[in-house]
């Protein structure tokens, strides 16, 4: 998946993947003070839609909206776009820039290598 979210539609995504499936007038109602506009919802909906994070089926005369894309699908492939883009698809490269950073330590490191030996 190359397709990324701006901040407004992962604001309405996060919705979504709370809530699960809802027409725009009840996702209009879960967002914060001040509320956008019906029009603005329904607009950044349907590039959502079009971008293939969500798709709708009709009931009576609206629309319900339901997710295509997991939480964790969509953060997965972010996170592999931005190792391919800033580290040339080394992950080991991204482990490193974090023990340099001091952002994650020896036992932590730890952990993580015992997980990949128990799931091998």
């Amino acid at each position: 998946m190359k397709q990324t979210l701006t901040a407004k539609e992962e604001e309405l995504m996060n919705v979504f993947w709370e809530k699960g499936e809802m027409c725009i007038r009840d996702l209009v109602n879960s967002l914060p003070e001040p509320k956008p506009s019906y029009t603005t919802v329904s607009t950044q909906v349907s590039f959502l839609e079009s971008k293939g994070f969500l798709s709708r089926r009709p009931i009576a005369n609206t629309f319900i909206y339901q997710v295509k894309i997991s939480e964790r699908e969509y953060r997965g492939a972010s996170i592999n776009n931005l190792v391919e883009k800033y580290y040339k698809n080394s992950f080991s490269s991204v482990v490193s820039q974090f023990l340099e950073d001091e952002k994650l330590d020896i036992n932590e490191l730890k952990e993580i290598i015992a997980q990949i030996e128990k799931n091998q």
